[in-house]
């Protein structure tokens, strides 16, 4: 869509930037991978993950983002194999890895991963994380997901798709453990290191956490000592009432489609007022909502690079993106079939939320596949596409999940081209504040704040009631 060219007055603050990646060959915009421009399909080599890290820390981007899922999406066209054929999030690497190998590439850009508390037992993904914290200098990250993929439940033993607030209960009680781990494990300076007492550590200050759940049971200590952050900077992306709550008490970042600015100012409003509810403030949730830009020296060049693109776009992959997390089957049908044409038994009030959700009262399936991909992208010039952002701002986002149809020339465009307008307007950064991920986000110190609820297990273990009372759990 061209944007019409309307400036705003100046004193905002800086936008977040994150590059939003996959390890994957197709992540959001399906089909691109095969534009003549894209090197996405080289995501198995090393090199071509730190060359962009390395682009995009240069650009002075707040974070290096990368989704995962552990599983196939629900079938389409009667199957998995569609997915596989097209290359839906399959292949895919683990980005914990990847974040490892990058964190020596660089020095301050933050580097964040989605982890399922599907995938991992908490005490191992603790280990991790605190690992990658410490080999970075403090700039993890980690994305709380609960899998909605049935896929993935039953590739780490499940039966089925856990029931949906039931997914959040887990992640409550997982949560509290790696909490617990992380905040409550190691006292300020036990790890003494002395070399002429030749005392390592203090055991006094070194404690077990006990902690005993529905689902897990941990004496602990934690393994890996107090990283430069402790508990890693974390985001959530739950849209659902239960969702909402739960990042209310958690995230320190939230990621939401907004499909227009109106939606995007109500829910981050949402957002805001639960984190008061929870005896937070409204400003310790940074709202992030993905975007995707194709940008021009002019508004016909941006249009014709678009038309281009437009090309390779696979809305066949886009519709079994949708449809696969919904678990909803919605291939073998023609892409002009109107959705109130199709019938479904288990997600009819799914898909209802879907045509109403998207204009046109009864739209087709290529309708709602442009839709979702024309809502996320952003198309003009820098001067068009920063007053662009400045709505965005104004409707109460903070960053912008910046989405890739090509790699990498999306986030090459978007640099040479946006951010130096956006640098002349005070809305991004031209050098890295000092210190951790969390004090480059919020200007603050590199700890959780005491009204996030991870604080309150600072402190609570002591060689009295850990070694007493071996039941404790907070």
């Amino acid at each position: 869509m061209s944007i019409p060219s309307t400036r705003f007055p100046g004193g905002r603050p800086r936008l977040l930037l994150n590059a939003f990646l996959m390890n994957t060959t197709s992540h959001i915009r399906g089909g691109q991978w095969r534009h003549p421009d894209a090197e996405q399909h080289r995501f198995n080599e090393l090199s071509f993950w730190t060359d962009l890290a390395r682009q995009l820390e240069a650009a002075k981007f707040d974070a290096l983002f990368f989704a995962d899922v552990v599983g196939l999406y629900g079938d389409h066209d009667g199957g998995w194999s569609s997915h596989v054929r097209r290359g839906l999030q399959v292949p895919a690497n683990d980005p914990l890895l990847l974040l490892a190998a990058l964190s020596g590439a660089t020095r301050d850009i933050g580097l964040a991963a989605t982890s399922s508390v599907v995938q991992s037992h908490p005490f191992q993904f603790a280990r991790q994380l605190s690992t990658l914290d410490h080999l970075s200098g403090g700039r993890a990250g980690w994305n709380i997901v609960t899998s909605v993929l049935e896929n993935a439940h039953r590739n780490f033993g499940g039966d089925g798709l856990t029931e949906h607030d039931r997914r959040y209960d887990w992640a409550d009680e997982y949560t509290d453990a790696v909490y617990k781990l992380w905040e409550g494990s190691w006292d300020d300076g036990a790890l003494v290191q002395d070399k002429a007492s030749g005392v390592h550590a203090d055991p006094d200050k070194v404690h077990k956490i006990h902690h005993r759940g529905e689902r897990y049971s941990i004496d602990g200590p934690h393994l890996s000592s107090p990283s430069p952050q402790r508990t890693p900077v974390l985001f959530q992306a739950g849209s659902s009432g239960r969702g909402q709550q739960f990042a209310a008490a958690n995230a320190e970042a939230t990621f939401i489609f907004a499909p227009n600015h109106a939606h995007a100012a109500k829910v981050s409003a949402g957002v805001r007022a639960r984190a008061a509810e929870a005896g937070r403030l409204p400003d310790d949730i940074k709202v992030f909502t993905g975007l995707s830009f194709v940008v021009g020296g002019t508004e016909a060049e941006a249009q014709r690079k678009k038309a281009e693109q437009d090309e390779y776009l696979d809305l066949d992959a886009v519709i079994a993106h949708i449809g696969g997390g919904l678990g909803i089957d919605l291939g073998g049908l023609d892409l002009d079939t109107p959705l109130g044409d199709v019938q479904t038994e288990g997600g009819r009030g799914v898909l209802q939320a879907i045509i109403d959700s998207t204009p046109g009262g009864n739209p087709t399936l290529a309708d709602v596949a442009r839709y979702r991909t024309e809502a996320q992208q952003v198309t003009g010039t820098p001067e068009q596409i920063a007053d662009e952002l400045e709505r965005w701002q104004d409707a109460g986002v903070d960053g912008i999940n910046i989405i890739n149809a090509i790699l990498p020339g999306s986030y090459t465009d978007f640099i040479d081209g946006v951010l130096p307008e956006l640098r002349r307007r005070g809305l991004a950064q031209g050098e890295y504040a000092p210190g951790t991920l969390r004090e480059k986000l919020f200007g603050a110190g590199p700890l959780l704040n005491e009204r996030h609820r991870a604080s309150q297990f600072r402190g609570a273990f002591t060689p009295e009631n850990t070694l007493a009372t071996p039941g404790v759990t907070r």
